[in-house]
């Protein structure tokens, strides 16, 4: 189209008042997207319905442009214009838009407003999620355990806990969380040192003795500041009258500090969470299991607190707080691949338990953090799950677990930012929180900033030397930050199932094939170790190490085991674990000169890795695909799904750029122009070694 004839069409576009017809159509749709964004949540509306509303705004857009190209509004209605040409024969005067540029700035106007309305709501209900410097501070160190029999232990943790919770109910209060806490001695000898460390000024210290069905358990509240004690009980209960004592505790130390209780506070520290001696018992022991689950993606361990919780739950089906948690934990196992149990049924599980437990007493902070995760963990409906986890956030300002479970969601969405300031106000709360500390250094790391994740997760060691999760994960920080193999080994100490397989891979990368396998045959072959959807099964990393070491004979039957166990592992997986499997079966079939199948299986799992909404957990089967991509010589295949990886939002957790000159894996393509060409695009990712 030539200069003049454009001129001519804006002209007609201008005087047909088109684009002030378009600015008019967006104003309103923003505005009306801001006023829904306000509105929905106290309707219960869908977190999704601003984005469907947009959607349907763009579908209705091309539609209004035609007809502000075709029709006018004017005082007396619709009129038709048929062109200038047509209006000059009819004398028609030209048309004016005064009236109509009002409307348009009323709505833009108008919206600006809603805008800035949202931003502000926002902003308050963050602050109000976070607690201010000056509330009154309490951290509640480990009880000591006076009971006859070391067992007791889960018992006295559990009344700690429970103290605990209780008082993160009262908004007046600034409360440190149970895991910062739990590394301390029940009574420390320079407890100001310990307040400082834990940015608190009272300590509540405590002690259980339990001998029979005969529990005495003796609280004291110091006020650090002046060493003085503020308030001491001692409560002399049996296990069928103990119910409420955590109640009692909060109610009196909410006092001694001059906290002013609401109604509804008060009413809910006078009800117990369970009447029910066994069920009480039970979610104790659980509440122990699950914690050790937790901290290390234990999956034998989150078993048994689901059992444990299930147990609680049936003695007594009001315990509401112990249906939160079964939600929760069932979530957290069916995520980590179920340890042999089907992920999908208790994904499901989860679902409906966290909905009943919203149901029985929907403003319980627990029962809107398991609808979160169930969300977050089961269906990958991210906008559910931030809603949840924002209203745990509204019925207990700075709780913890629904920040991080926010950062989560931010990071898995590629807000990383975001992530680290939420992250960064559940530490306010948990300084000495070895998980959130892991979580700053793994967010670091899966945005590819290596040197800081790395600072981040040797801090979360030095809070808790035995989180296993800080210890894998620095150990890649290492090796995707330089390409050191070598060094890579070091933080890799322990003789845990989860070090061992580790440092089998490490040592894979070191060519050093004989003691990789060492390490893998050590580890016992069960479903906690080798998780379906997430692992490879021991046979085939026990095969794919002989067949790098270059000995095809010893891999060939390693590799027929694992395809059947492959094949047993297709059904209750989800989408993104089952992509996982058919991604394993097809190494196994391609080992088996079954090449054709292994092609099939690759495009089975590249199918639901395209579908699911998932994007960061797709990156370790695709990764897999393109491994087997290049073991059978499909150079482009393999260099364009692997630079798909690199290429994905966070994926520094998965793989790095290095790791093109570390992994043998790429050997057979490592000679060919296209994968070449790849390291070319990354030669300032060159291991520090080779530079």
């Amino acid at each position: 189209m030539t200069p003049v004839r454009a001129g001519k069409w804006w002209r007609e576009l201008q005087r047909r008042k088109v684009p002030r017809a378009g600015l008019l159509y967006v104003g309103t749709v923003w505005a009306l997207a801001q006023g829904i964004a306000q509105l929905a949540p106290e309707f219960g509306a869908p977190a999704a319905s601003v984005r469907w509303f947009v959607l349907a705004a763009a579908v209705a857009f091309p539609f209004w442009m035609a007809l502000a190209w075709r029709y006018d509004l004017t005082p007396p209605g619709l009129r038709r214009d048929d062109g200038i040409e047509a209006d000059e024969a009819a004398g028609a005067p030209p048309r004016r838009g005064r009236s109509g540029d009002l409307v348009l700035v009323a709505v833009l106007s108008l919206a600006v407003v809603l805008l800035l309305a949202n931003q502000l709501r926002l902003a308050s209900r963050e602050a109000a999620s976070t607690p201010t410097a000056d509330m009154p501070s309490v951290a509640v160190l480990p009880f000591q355990n006076l009971s006859d029999h070391a067992d007791n232990e889960y018992f006295v943790a559990g009344m700690q806990d429970l103290i605990l919770t209780r008082l993160t109910g009262v908004k007046g209060l600034r409360v440190v969380s149970r895991t910062s806490v739990q590394g301390y001695a029940s009574r420390p000898a320079n407890i100001r040192q310990v307040a400082g460390e834990l940015g608190v000024s009272r300590i509540i210290e405590g002690s259980v003795q339990r001998h029979g069905r005969d529990v005495l358990i003796n609280v004291q509240l110091i006020d650090v500041r002046s060493d003085s004690h503020l308030w001491a009980e001692s409560y002399r209960r049996t296990l069928d009258d103990i119910f409420g004592v955590e109640g009692e505790v909060a109610g009196k130390v909410a006092e001694a500090l001059e906290v002013k209780l609401s109604p509804d506070e008060s009413d809910a520290l006078a009800h117990p969470a369970t009447r029910d001696r066994v069920a009480l018992d039970l979610y104790l022991r659980a509440e122990f299991a699950a914690q050790q689950g937790h901290r290390d993606y234990d999956t034998a361990h989150l078993q048994e607190a689901v059992r444990l919780y299930r147990e609680a739950v049936a003695h007594d089906p009001g315990f509401v707080l112990a249906l939160a948690r079964l939600s929760y934990a069932e979530s957290e196992l069916a995520w980590f691949g179920g340890g042999g149990v089907d992920s999908e049924q208790l994904a499901t599980r989860a679902h409906l338990d966290a909905e009943r437990a919203a149901q029985l007493q929907p403003a319980l902070p627990e029962a809107q953090l398991a609808l979160g995760y169930a969300a977050y963990w089961g269906r990958a409906d991210h906008a559910a799950a931030d809603q949840a986890f924002g209203m745990a956030l509204q019925l207990r300002p700075g709780y913890g677990d629904a920040l991080a479970a926010r950062a989560f969601v931010a990071r898995r969405q590629g807000r990383f930012a975001e992530a680290m300031r939420f992250l960064d106000q559940a530490r306010a709360n948990d300084p000495r929180n070895s998980v959130i500390a892991f979580e700053l250094g793994a967010t670091a790391m899966t945005a590819g900033a290596y040197d800081e994740a790395r600072a981040g997760l040797e801090h979360a060691l030095e809070l808790d030397p035995d989180n296993l999760n800080a210890r894998y994960f620095l150990s890649g920080a290492i090796l995707f930050g330089g390409g050191d193999a070598a060094a890579a080994l070091g933080p890799l100490i322990g003789e845990s199932a989860y070090m061992k397989l580790q440092r089998s891979t490490v040592l894979g990368y070191l060519r050093r094939y004989d003691a990789a396998i060492a390490e893998v045959d050590a580890v016992p072959d069960v479903p906690e170790n080798f998780q379906p959807g997430l692992n490879p099964p021991k046979s085939l990393q026990l095969a794919e190490l002989h067949r790098l070491a270059g000995r095809p004979a010893r891999a060939r039957p390693l590799y027929e085991r694992a395809l059947v166990e492959l094949q047993g592992q297709q059904a209750g997986q989800s989408d993104v674990h089952l992509a996982f499997v058919w991604s394993c079966a097809a190494s196994a079939e391609l080992n088996l000169d079954r090449t054709a199948q292994a092609l099939d299986s690759i495009n089975r799992s590249q199918a639901l890795l395209v579908a699911s909404p998932d994007r960061l957990t797709s990156a370790v089967p695709a990764l897999i695909n393109a491994f087997t991509y290049a073991q059978a010589g499909r150079t482009q295949a393999a260099v364009s799904l692997v630079a798909e990886v690199l290429a994905m939002p966070g994926s520094g957790n998965v793989y790095a750029p290095v790791m093109l000159w570390v992994d043998p894996v790429w050997d057979p393509i490592r000679h060919e122009p296209a994968f070449i060409a790849l390291q070319a695009g990354y030669a300032d990712h060159r291991p520090v070694a080779a530079r």
